[in-house]
């Protein structure tokens, strides 16, 4: 039998891993510009390699996990993520940085996938609430690349930061390797129709559709503000790097109280409330000259995102609860799906425009989850 406490630590470690994926290349983006002289279009382009690839781990990890469970497919993907990160630190020209990063995110589309579907498996009683605590491991791990780059830019390349980074991978990996997890749910074989069944699930569908804008909305925030600073704020580059950490920390604080409050409120009016905040945070970015509204509409921003995946997700554990995997593994590919579009159409917006007019996707995409959201509600109580 496994220990549910271990089973949930390792979970955790992996979302934690996956933050550092998902913060990592907005992180190092100023220095990559400079570094390879690109255009904000080429490294858009990165966010798209970076997006397809968490996309092709999300498609596979589902019927994976179903069917075989869970240990050395997420000891594989640390492994992967590992020696990505080393490439992107230390990638001589920017093919090889292209491809480094497309590892990265098919190891991350994994690790994420298969973390919140663990913690969906092993927490029947209040999944939104057991999700919002993974989730936290998310923010400490995003956090702490810029936090990172922030305080030692001035001491140290951002390469052998990174190089570090990568390294302290090798301590989830170890441990996925000592511990036992749960049996997989279909150990006689995969039910291949029912699997596939799933993608013409209307309500699955519809739930996939308000984590493409979710999704999209995080890879903008998390990938471009620290450019965002540096240009429209003019911000020097230590300093912009250092303040996309306060994106992280509202998220993190957020999901850490939305663990308690989701026991005691529906979650369907905590996202709500919480779309509305992330709406008016994105606003006040928009509008901000300075840091004194910037700043605080960032921490807003990601406040109003911390509820996003947790309680999406665990509406999709709680309707399809025998291949969660799999159901998570559909999300997930169209959630990726608008988290590889939507950034990249910030930087041709970018660079055709400015970033401020880009960052506009950011309000946009909050009303049509809040439309989506209340479709899908009334589907799912039919």
């Amino acid at each position: 039998m496994h220990n549910r406490r271990l089973v949930f630590s390792s979970a955790c470690l992996g979302l934690l891993i996956f933050g550092i994926v998902m913060t990592v290349l907005g992180s190092i983006l100023p220095s990559v510009l400079d570094k390879f002289d690109i255009s904000k279009a080429s490294a858009g382009s990165l966010f798209l390699l970076m997006s397809f690839g968490i996309m092709v781990g999300s498609l596979i990890f589902g019927p994976i996990v179903d069917r075989y469970g869970y240990k050395y497919l997420l000891m594989i993907c640390a492994g992967l993520i590992l020696l990505g990160l080393e490439g992107i630190a230390f990638s001589p020209s920017f093919h090889l940085l292209r491809l480094s990063v497309f590892f990265v995110g098919i190891g991350g589309g994994i690790v994420n996938g298969g973390g919140n579907a663990l913690v969906s498996d092993i927490s029947e009683e209040g999944r939104s609430a057991g999700l919002s605590l993974l989730g936290v491991f998310y923010g400490i791990g995003a956090i702490g690349v810029p936090l990172l780059l922030g305080s030692l830019l001035d001491l140290l390349s951002y390469e052998m930061v990174l190089a570090w980074v990568g390294s302290a991978v090798a301590l989830p990996l170890i441990y996925f390797a000592m511990i036992r997890f749960p049996e997989p749910k279909q150990s006689q074989g995969f039910p291949i129709k029912e699997g596939a069944g799933l993608v013409k699930e209307v309500t699955l569908l519809l739930f996939g559709f308000i984590l493409f804008f979710q999704s999209g909305m995080e890879m903008i925030v998390g990938g471009w503000t620290a450019t965002f600073f540096r240009e429209e704020l003019a911000l020097d580059t230590s300093r912009a790097v250092l303040f996309l950490s306060f994106y992280w920390l509202g998220m993190i604080v957020a999901r850490l109280v939305m663990g308690f409050i989701l026991r005691i409120i529906s979650p369907a009016i905590v996202l709500r409330v919480s779309l509305g905040i992330a709406f008016v945070g994105a606003l006040m970015m928009l509008l901000a000259q300075g840091l004194p509204l910037a700043l605080p509409g960032l921490i807003l921003i990601g406040i109003g995102f911390a509820a996003g995946f947790p309680i999406v997700l665990g509406y999709i554990g709680d309707q399809y609860p025998a291949l969660s995997g799999t159901a998570f593994s559909v999300a997930f590919v169209i959630a990726l799906t608008g988290g590889m579009l939507l950034p990249y159409i910030t930087g041709i917006i970018g660079t055709l425009a400015d970033l401020r007019m880009s960052f506009l996707i950011i309000p946009i995409s909050i009303v049509m989850m809040f439309i989506i959201f209340g479709i899908a509600l009334r589907r799912a109580s039919a």
